[in-house]
């Protein structure tokens, strides 16, 4: 009897260990962003991923990803959720737009989900889960109103805007079309993609010099080994197994756990206002992903 519950924690834990390990990717990127301009490093990261997994694979042999057509669809995916969401925010913030404002607006991917859901998907959004979506959006900007400041780079701003297409998106299509394909196949795929991609833009679009600094080295190794690896398995690991709205809505608490990250790690200021924030936030997640109760 003890095995059941066993799993059952564990499936529980899941969501929240993936909020944890994806709100450290900012952190990471504070350390690593000074030391190499943005397309650069996240290129290096995602090439460094891809030859760890292709020597993991080399040792335990990978399934088929089963034809050219799955193939496809994984790189689709992967270049939404790896490529263009990482390198629109790292680019915003590198093009001054304030990192507050920037989480704003990638923040508001579980309202962006739960219209497409509703309108073009076909799928329901019930009242509870509306409610606990502008709960959650209302709990991020006051987390963040500290943070937030006015941005008169409109291309910056633009950027930013491609990252929350690029995140609500690639969340979409995984769940659409990689639903069966084997997690461990996809993302090698979907990293050697990306690592192309974004390789040829930082070289027509930067100088990929890189500083190497401890600082630097020790946020790569992180991104890559926590970041690339742990989290992004889980959330794709999320995405097969809940609702759109659902995983979306565990976005909600990723500004708020970045900003408890840097409380205790940089000494950032922490207010009341930021506090009632994130209760707010996370009472707004729960009411997102509470089981729905079915009519008698």
């Amino acid at each position: 009897m003890a095995e059941p519950a066993t799993v059952n924690w564990g499936t529980r834990a899941t969501p929240f260990l993936f909020v944890l390990l994806w709100s450290t990717g900012f952190i990471g990127a504070k350390y690593g962003l000074p030391y190499a301009e943005p397309l650069t490093f996240l290129a290096l990261r995602m090439a460094l991923v891809t030859a760890a997994l292709a020597a993991l694979a080399a040792v335990s042999p990978l399934p088929s990803l089963g034809g050219v057509r799955v193939a496809i669809h994984a790189v689709v995916a992967g270049l939404l959720v790896h490529a263009t969401y990482l390198g629109a925010v790292y680019v915003a913030i590198d093009r001054g737009v304030p990192a507050g404002l920037t989480a704003l607006i990638v923040g508001l991917q579980p309202l962006v989900t739960a219209v497409i859901v509703t309108a073009l998907i076909g799928g329901e959004v019930g009242r509870r889960q509306w409610l606990g979506l502008m709960l959650g959006l209302g709990g991020i900007v006051m987390v963040l109103w500290q943070r937030i400041g006015p941005s008169d780079d409109p291309i910056g701003l633009a950027v930013a805007g491609l990252g929350l297409v690029g995140i609500t998106a690639g969340t979409l299509y995984q769940q659409r079309f990689c639903a069966t394909i084997d997690l461990r196949s996809a993302t090698l795929i979907q990293y050697a993609a990306s690592a192309l991609v974004l390789g040829l833009l930082a070289a027509l679009t930067e100088r990929m010099a890189i500083d190497w600094t401890p600082d630097f080295v020790f946020a790569l190794a992180w991104l890559c080994l926590v970041l690339s690896l742990g989290a992004v398995f889980l959330l794709f690991h999320l995405i097969r197994r809940g609702a759109a709205t659902d995983v979306a809505s565990l976005f909600y608490l990723v500004p708020p756990t970045v900003a408890a990250i840097a409380w205790l790690v940089f000494d950032e200021r922490l207010t009341p206002l930021a506090i009632a924030g994130m209760a707010l936030t996370a009472f707004g997640v729960a009411l997102v992903r509470a089981p729905r109760r079915r009519a008698a």
